[in-house]
C-alpha cells in the first residue's frame, strides 16, 4: 500500500511552528491555527517570515520529513533534512552517466521529448476547448513547429543542439501562450516569460507553482534515492538541485501551465489580489497563494492511468512513480525512461 503523504505549506507571515506530542502545531499569535500528525508529512516548505522550534527541526529528518525555507516570493532559503536515502551503488551510476556528455545527451532527450509533447498536447487541449476564442491559425502554427522540433530532437545526440531545441521550443510555446488566457484579459495578459523578478501577474504565478512542483521533485528524487543535485539536461551548479529540474520538464505544461491558466479563466484568481514591489516585481497577495496552493493540492489528487505501468494513481504518486523510473533506467533495470506523455 502507498502512502498518500502530503506537503505542508505555511504562508500566513509570523506563524510559529513547533511539535506537540506526535504532531505540527501552528501558531499565528496566541491562536493555534492547525495540528497535524508528522506521520501524514513528507515535506514543510515555509515561505517568508516563519519560525520553526528547535524540537520540530530535530523531529522531522528523523521522520525523513523535509523542511524548506523560501522567501515569501518563493526564493530558496535553506533546507533541513535528513540521512540521505538510497543505496550508494544507484548513486554511484548517477554520477557516471552525469559525467559523460554524450550519455548525459540521451537522458537529457527524454525530458526534452516529454516536455516538448506535453506543450503540443496543452495547446491541442487549447484549440479544443475555447476553439472559437483563440487565433485557430497561430497556435497550429506553434503546434506543427513543436511535432517538427520533436523528430529534430529525437535525431540529435548533441546536448547543446538538445537544450537549443528545447530553448526553440519553449520559446514558440509561451509566444502563444496568451491565446490560452480568455478570462480577465486587460490585467493577466501574457508579454512573454520573466523571472527573478516576475514582472506581471501570469508570470508571478508561473513562477510560484514552479516552485512549488520544483519542491515535490526535490521529494520524489530523495525518496527514490537519487541525488536532486546531479542532473543531465540541467549541469551542475552550486545551490541547484539539477535533476530535480530534469524531471519537472515533464510536468511544467500539464500540470503547473494548465493550473494556472484555469484559475485565470474560471475567475478564481483575480488582479486585486497582486501587488507590485518597489523593486517592479510582481508578488501575490497572501489570499492569492493560499488560492493557488490549494488548487495545487487538490490537483494532486487527481487520478490518471499511467500507460507504461498500467495503473491509475493520483498525480501526486505519479511524481514518485516517474523518480522510480528514473532509477531503473539509471541502474539498467529498462533500456529507456518512459516519460509521461499527457492525454
Amino acid at each position: 500500500m502507498q502512502r498518500f503523504l502530503n506537503t505542508l505549506y505555511v504562508t500566513t507571515q509570523k506563524s510559529y511552528l513547533h511539535k506537540k506530542g506526535e504532531a505540527v502545531e501552528i501558531i499565528v499569535g496566541d491562536e493555534i491555527k492547525a495540528r497535524i500528525p508528522l506521520i501524514t508529512l513528507d515535506s514543510i516548505v515555509c515561505f517568508g517570515n516563519i519560525s520553526v522550534s528547535p524540537f520540530l527541526l530535530g523531529a522531522c529528518p528523523e521522520k525523513n520529513i523535509t523542511i524548506s525555507m523560501l522567501s515569501e516570493t518563493g526564493k530558496f532559503l535553506a533546507r533541513v533534512q535528513g540521512p540521505v536515502a538510497g543505496n550508494v551503488l544507484l548513486r554511484k551510476a548517477q554520477y557516471r552517466l552525469s559525467d559523460d556528455k554524450k550519455q548525459s545527451a540521451k537522458v537529457a532527450k527524454y525530458f526534452v521529448i516529454g516536455k516538448i509533447a506535453n506543450q503540443k498536447t496543452v495547446l491541442q487541449r487549447a484549440i479544443r476547448d475555447h476553439g472559437e476564442k483563440i487565433d485557430h491559425d497561430k497556435v497550429k502554427n506553434a503546434i506543427k513547429k513543436l511535432s517538427n522540433n520533436i523528430i529534430k530532437i529525437d535525431n540529435e545526440n548533441d546536448l547543446e543542439k538538445i537544450r537549443g531545441i528545447e530553448g526553440d521550443s519553449a520559446e514558440t510555446y509561451f509566444s502563444v501562450f496568451d491565446e490560452m488566457i480568455v478570462s480577465q484579459k486587460d490585467a493577466f495578459q501574457f508579454l512573454g516569460r520573466n523571472r527573478r523578478p516576475p514582472l506581471d501577474n501570469i508570470n508571478a504565478m508561473l513562477s510560484y507553482t514552479y516552485t512549488l512542483l520544483y519542491h515535490d521533485m526535490i521529494s520524489a528524487l530523495e525518496c527514490t534515492g537519487l541525488d536532486p543535485a546531479v542532473g543531465f539536461m540541467h549541469r551542475d551548479r552550486p545551490g541547484r538541485l539539477s535533476l530535480a529540474l530534469d524531471l519537472m520538464e515533464e510536468f511544467r505544461a500539464f500540470f503547473a501551465d494548465r493550473l494556472v491558466l484555469s484559475l485565470i479563466n474560471r475567475n478564481e484568481i483575480s488582479p486585486v489580489q497582486f501587488e507590485t514591489s518597489a523593486s517592479t516585481a510582481v508578488i501575490m497577495n497572501d489570499d492569492a497563494r493560499k488560492t493557488l496552493i490549494t488548487a495545487y493540492q487538490k490537483k494532486k489528487e487527481v487520478v490518471v492511468t499511467h500507460p507504461y505501468v498500467e495503473k491509475k494513481m493520483h498525480l501526486a504518486i505519479l511524481f514518485h512513480t516517474q523518480a522510480k523510473l528514473l532509477a531503473r533506467f539509471i541502474r539498467g533495470d529498462i533500456d529507456g525512461y518512459p516519460v509521461y506523455i499527457y492525454k
